[in-house]
């Protein structure tokens, strides 16, 4: 476990004390420096104790538990991120005692049982931030667990005396995910014979949509309760044509370069790998049920699942390519692939982050005009962009394998992401007043020609 990771499961972890932090400054009418620090300390201090008495219990088996490591990291992790998503959902509310130190422990002790697992991990896991012994670099990383609290937490009493509860359930959700997503990371690292996965700029790429999702996902928590169909039509617009040239400069360009080209005949398995993708998406779309939002066109199998469930299915198969993509470009990147110019696996991140940003909101915010929770809303628009990063560790593990399958690959993500783009169109139509999606849709795809062509 690395630096960034490390990062990650702090934040991750904090999200527990942020969203106890934003009761506790509930509690108060008049939030003071002192209540702040008293928060901060109590909670850093103890998500920071609890995962090195985890590590020191932990590391007494160390034989047993490499054995099965990868599978304890990731089931503790993904047990702790299930339980803080479904506390997201929980009708019960928190109480809102004082600050005084039995309050204050119990609290601490019950924010930070979590930490505890973790640190068990640590054995399964190692930290390995610095060139020392493994009890330098976990010391190093219970410090960063606790700093991170203090500072998130003080943050949370602040907000919460501000704002009120409006973040709670987002904090947790967001919590979470990450933690979810770092134990699944984890396991398919350990499973990983190539080293793919351990070279950070990776595993920091294929997290930038992610943010993008959650971001837009999140816009449930503001006040305005409708987007205008104006405003809809334009981001619709624009994330089409980000993703139109994502999938022609991006991958069906590249991936002609990187056939044995002595022929004119260069192209044809290049037209083969494109109607495959076309196939692949098209099976998804009729095979999976999901409605379209704003438009209201339902396709897929019969279900009786709930509108806000399809709506979100319908986004998660928009960005199966999208995964796919991005498991490509970097499998090109850590490969050092030459005809894969150096900048282009981060400009296609942000590019997907940039479109994930509205998509998510077109999940979110109509399940919540639909009468559903915020939290919950803002979860199932988190849920439709996780297939992103899943099949992106997937297919670069995949690739760094079997690294000729790269161009075969790129062809077919370039393939499925047109189709995809052309079956939106619908999202973008109303009966009048359209031009500014035809305008944004030109704007996103010249934009992402130029990143990738400067």
């Amino acid at each position: 476990m690395g630096l960034f990771e490390l990062l990650l499961l702090s934040v991750g972890l904090a999200m527990d004390a942020f969203a106890v932090s934003i009761c506790k400054g509930l509690s108060v009418k008049k939030l003071t420096a002192k209540e702040c620090l008293l928060c901060g300390v109590w909670f850093g201090a103890f998500q920071g104790i609890m995962p090195f008495i985890g590590y020191m219990i932990g590391s007494r088996f160390e034989k047993w538990i490499s054995i099965v490591a990868p599978w304890v990291a990731f089931i503790l992790l993904a047990l702790i991120g299930f339980h803080m998503i479904r506390e997201a959902f929980s009708e019960e509310e928190e109480e809102k005692d004082g600050f005084d130190i039995k309050t204050m422990f119990m609290m601490a002790v019950a924010t930070s049982i979590d930490a505890l697992a973790v640190g068990i991990t640590f054995v399964a896991v190692p930290v390995s931030v610095f060139d020392t012994g493994k009890l330098m670099n976990v010391l190093f990383a219970v410090s960063v667990i606790a700093v991170i609290t203090f500072i998130i937490s003080v943050l949370g009493v602040k907000i919460g005396n501000v704002f009120g509860m409006r973040y709670k359930s987002g904090a947790e959700v967001a919590g979470g995910t990450i933690l979810i997503f770092i134990g699944l990371k984890t396991l398919i690292e350990a499973l990983d014979t190539s080293g793919a996965m351990k070279d950070s700029d990776t595993i920091f790429g294929m997290l930038i949509p992610l943010l993008g999702t959650i971001l837009g996902a999140a816009f449930v928590y503001a006040e305005k309760r409708k987007l205008s169909e104006k405003v809809r039509i334009a981001l619709a617009g624009a994330c089409s044509g980000i993703m139109f040239s994502t999938a022609v400069w991006g991958m069906i360009e590249p991936a002609s370069k990187g056939f044995n080209s002595v022929t004119i005949l260069r192209m044809q398995p290049v037209f083969v790998c494109f109607c495959a993708g076309v196939a692949v998406q098209f099976l998804l779309d009729k095979l999976i049920p999901h409605t379209h939002a704003y438009v209201n066109i339902t396709e897929g199998l019969h279900s009786s699942l709930k509108s806000e469930t399809k709506m979100m299915l319908s986004e998660l198969i928009h960005h199966v390519p999208e995964g796919i993509a991005l498991g490509a470009i970097f499998a090109a990147h850590f490969m050092e692939t030459e005809w894969i110019p150096y900048s282009t696996p981060i400009i296609l991140a942000i590019a997907i982050a940039a479109q994930n940003f509205p998509e998510a909101l077109f999940v979110s915010l109509p399940i919540k005009e639909q009468g559903t929770g915020k939290g919950k809303a803002f979860f199932m628009g988190v849920v439709s962009g996780m297939s992103i990063p899943l099949l992106a560790v997937f297919v670069l593990v995949v690739i760094t394998l079997f690294p000729s399958g790269l161009p075969y690959i790129m062809g077919l993500a370039g393939g499925a992401i047109i189709y995809t783009v052309i079956e939106e169109i619908p999202v973008m139509i109303s009966k009048e007043n359209n031009d500014s999606g035809a305008f944004a849709f030109v704007i996103g795809f010249a934009v992402i020609m130029l990143l990738i062509f400067k």
